[in-house]
Formats: C-alpha cells, sequence, structure tokens
C-alpha cells in the first residue's frame, strides 16, 4: 500500500501520522512533505501548487490513494487532473471545492438550499460595500471571496473598521485576487464550531466536533490567524446537535452541489456558529482543516484509511463508522516570530525529548544547510496532549510547547478556555 498526501504542514503530518498507524506497513510519499513528515516516509520537492508536477509523481509512483490536504490545489484542479490520469484521490474537484474557493458561491448555494446562514451582500465595489455594511450595521463581518490562508475574514465592531476592511480588500488589494469580491455580512454572537465529515457525495460521516482559536493572543485577543489551537471534544456538540447539522447544513450542501452538476466527494468541513437560532454555517472548507486536524486524528481509534480508500475508489461510504477514544486533545501551535504578518523564517529550532502522550506535528520546518531544524512558515509546530481530561492535555501539550527552543516563539496557553468555564472535560463530564 502507498499513499501520497499532497502538502507540507501539520495537517499533513497529522494525516500521515494517522495512516501509518492504521497500517504501519504503508508507504508514505509526501509532496513536498517536510521534516516531521520525512521522519514516517519519503518527501519529494514537488510543490503542492504544482498540478503537472503532481500528476507526474502519481503516474510514477502509483499510489492507491491520493489525499490532498491544501485548499489551493483543489482549487486550481488538481483531483479532476488525477482522476483523468486514473489515479484514486481522495478530494473534491474543481466545481465542488469551489464550496470554499469562493464565499459568494457558497452563500449562494446555501441561499437557495436553505442552509442557515448569515444575511450577507456580494460587492465588488466598495462604495457599494459601504452601503451594505451600513445597512447591517455594527458590528459586521466582511469576508475575502477567495482563498486568504484564513486570515480574509475581518470583524469590525464599528463602520470606520468596517470602511478600512472594505478599502483594504477592493481599493488598496491587500488580499489580491481573494479580497476582489467580497461578503458583507451579518455579525452572528456565539461559539464557533468546526464539525468535519468524510462523504461519498450522499452518504455522511461526521467526525468528533473542535473548536478552533484564530486570534492571535491569549483571551482571544489580536489579530487574526491561521488558527492558535484546538480541542476536542466539545461538550456542547451532543448527538442531537450534530444530526441536527447532518440533517440541516450536510445533506441539503451536498444535493445542491450535485443538482448543480459539481457532486462532492471528500472531507466536507462546516464552521458553524451555534446561535441562539441554532446552528448557522461561518463558511464551508473542501479539505482537512488545520489546526483541527491535529486535535481529531490522535482521538480517532477506528481506520481513517479504509474510509479514505472507498472515497477514493467512488465506493459507497454505508457500512462504514468512526469510533473515537473518550481521552481529550488540546493542540497549541507554536508559531515563528512576526507571525501572522511577516513570520520570520531560518531561525534554529531544537526540540525536547519526545513523549508519549504528546505529538509534535511539524507545520513550518525545514533543514537548514547544515542539516538543521529551522522554521520555513508561520505556524511552525501543532503539539497536542491527549489525556483522560482537558486540563491534563493541555498542561501535557503547554509543557513541551513551552520546551521547544525557538527564539521570539509565539503561543497560547488557555486553548479551550471556554471548554473549561462551563467545567466540561473533566472526569464524569
Amino acid at each position: 500500500m502507498r499513499a501520497l498526501i499532497v502538502g507540507g504542514g501539520g495537517r499533513e503530518h497529522a494525516l500521515a501520522w494517522k495512516l501509518q498507524k492504521d497500517q504501519p506497513s504503508i508507504e508514505i510519499v509526501a509532496a513536498p512533505g517536510n521534516p516531521g513528515i520525512a521522519a514516517l516516509g519519503r518527501c519529494v520537492a514537488v510543490s503542492a501548487d504544482d498540478i503537472t508536477g503532481l500528476v507526474q509523481l502519481a503516474i510514477r509512483e502509483k499510489p492507491q490513494l491520493v489525499v490532498i490536504g491544501p485548499e489551493a490545489p483543489l482549487a486550481a484542479g488538481l483531483a479532476d487532473a488525477l482522476r483523468t490520469a486514473g489515479i484514486p484521490v481522495f478530494g473534491p474537484s474543481r466545481a465542488a471545492a469551489r464550496i470554499e474557493s469562493s464565499k459568494a458561491f457558497a452563500k449562494a448555494l446555501m441561499r437557495e438550499a436553505g442552509v442557515p446562514t448569515a444575511r450577507a451582500t456580494r460587492c465588488v465595489d466598495a462604495a457599494a460595500a459601504k452601503r451594505a455594511a451600513r445597512e447591517l450595521g455594527a458590528p459586521v463581518v466582511v469576508k475575502a471571496s477567495g482563498l486568504a490562508a484564513g486570515k480574509g475574514v475581518i470583524v469590525c465592531e464599528t463602520i470606520a473598521e468596517a470602511d478600512a476592511a472594505i478599502d483594504a480588500m477592493l481599493t488598496n488589494d491587500s488580499f489580491g485576487a481573494a479580497g476582489r469580491e467580497v461578503l458583507v455580512e451579518e455579525f452572528m454572537e456565539g461559539e464557533e464550531l468546526s464539525l468535519f465529515a468524510i462523504t461519498d457525495g450522499t452518504t455522511v460521516l461526521p467526525m468528533l466536533a473542535a473548536q478552533d482559536h484564530k486570534r492571535l493572543l491569549e483571551g482571544d485577543r489580536g489579530p487574526n490567524t491561521g488558527g492558535m489551537g484546538a480541542y476536542a471534544p466539545v461538550s456542547l456538540a451532543s448527538d442531537a446537535l450534530v444530526a441536527d447539522a447532518i440533517d440541516r447544513v450536510f445533506i441539503p450542501t451536498l444535493d445542491a452541489l450535485r443538482s448543480a452538476g459539481a457532486p462532492f466527494s471528500g472531507l466536507l468541513y462546516a464552521g458553524l456558529m451555534l446561535t441562539s437560532q441554532g446552528p448557522k454555517v461561518v463558511e464551508f472548507n473542501a479539505r482537512f482543516g488545520d489546526p483541527e486536524t491535529e486535535a481529531i486524528l490522535p482521538l480517532l481509534e477506528s481506520s481513517l484509511l479504509d474510509p479514505l480508500l472507498a472515497v477514493a475508489a467512488g465506493d459507497e461510504l454505508a457500512g462504514h463508522e468512526l469510533r473515537w477514544s473518550s481521552n481529550h486533545a488540546v493542540t497549541i501551535v507554536v508559531a515563528a516570530a512576526g507571525y501572522p504578518d511577516k513570520p520570520r523564517k531560518g531561525n534554529t529550532i531544537e526540540l525536547p525529548p519526545p513523549e508519549a502522550d504528546v505529538l509534535v506535528f511539524h507545520s513550518g520546518t525545514a533543514f537548514g544547510p547544515e542539516g538543521e531544524l529551522v522554521t520555513a512558515g508561520g505556524r511552525v509546530f501543532a503539539v497536542t496532549g491527549v489525556a483522560s481530561t482537558l486540563d491534563a492535555a493541555r498542561s501535557a501539550s503547554a509543557r513541551i510547547a513551552g520546551e521547544i527552543q525557538l527564539e521570539g516563539k509565539q503561543l497560547r496557553r488557555d486553548i479551550g478556555w471556554r471548554e473549561q468555564e462551563r467545567g466540561a472535560g473533566a472526569p464524569g463530564n
């Protein structure tokens, strides 16, 4: 068995780790991979954005499974190109991946399908966007419609902040092509929940819900990032709530995509806001989220490989099930100095000795000229502690994250603070 994993971040490291745990004899090939994945398999220097190079690599390697990690190659049609070449791939088509690559498309699809979500106006003109912000009133949310590495959503407390966000996107081109179309969206009050589901386009196999922490600083302060940590499970995600989300969000969305001629198979991720009116969709992703994947997969006791193989082969998921540990997982992201605006690259890293209850997933690392480990991205590690309680998992994660030697590193030690305030995550809860 050979699996090709496209990408080189913490999500891909976690996927490689889990697939190898499911089948120890599996041969992992990663493109481009990272030093953490290199300890599990073979890394090939092909960029995740090089569609032609990746197809050629897959034809040479003949994997039984390709898993596409990042959003950009999905949006560029990598899954389509691999399927055309006869390669089994887990990931949606370019047309179906628009559920993530175009927030405007996703919003229109949800509106037509009756999926609960915030009111929003699509704008390509700054003056029209500012009028829309005033119609909704502050607080209001301004979103870049395209892919912006998790940083294209600005929650504006005042109209002045909304104007500045709109000008940044539509006038100053601060987000490039991703921000040339924006959504001015109603602000939703509540807690966010990340819910993943493996799907063949009809059957929905929900995974354990997680909660992400987007802000850079403790207490949910500072700028938005790609994610500074996550934890699972989340006590708010009852069986009834998940079942409701499947019925009112996932199934209608999959039906609407199929009706639009873009059937979806792969991993559909719904970012949900738990409002007083029930769960509403904040956004969809067309792939495993990061850093939630690093918190969820260590709790999956059943095989991930089996359902991924089934979907990649075009088989039905009916009959597959996922089994979960009763433990808790807390993932703390260790970020480079200067993240998220100008992360420092090339800084030397020293890791502490490994511990059985803590997994260190490489997110932004590389080998330096002397073979030393150095920073190569904004989010450098995702450190996951697993324990019988939330506090114990967070303590284990924070201890190892704190022992990583990296000049100017940034991390949050309050991951899961809402769960702690609820008194959840302790024995008996």
